[in-house]
């Protein structure tokens, strides 16, 4: 075998995750989300917890988005300077 491929193995076997790794992740994500975190059983597979993870940041994102939509209904109802002030506060 050549060298290069010698290196290519090794490299990607270093770079694996164990199965543990992924158990601790997945159970890391599973305490982060609000529509498993409240169920009473414990046992929720992994490809659901990714499934609800996927689902959880789309509604996430809906969310920044009606928000921003909100705030920018609300600075052109504004006048200049409250508008400029809640500019001014919302870039610290």
């Amino acid at each position: 075998m050549s060298s290069r491929r010698s290196r290519t193995r090794q490299s990607s076997t270093t770079s694996r995750i164990s199965d543990d790794q992924i158990n601790d992740l997945v159970s890391k994500l599973q305490q982060l989300l609000p529509e498993i975190r409240n169920r009473r059983s414990d046992k929720v597979s992994a490809s659901k917890v990714l499934q609800e993870t996927c689902n959880y940041i789309r509604s996430l994102h809906r969310e920044v988005d009606d928000l921003s939509e909100r705030l920018s209904e609300l600075l052109e109802n504004t006048d200049s300077t409250q508008a400029s002030i809640i500019r001014s506060l919302l870039s610290q």
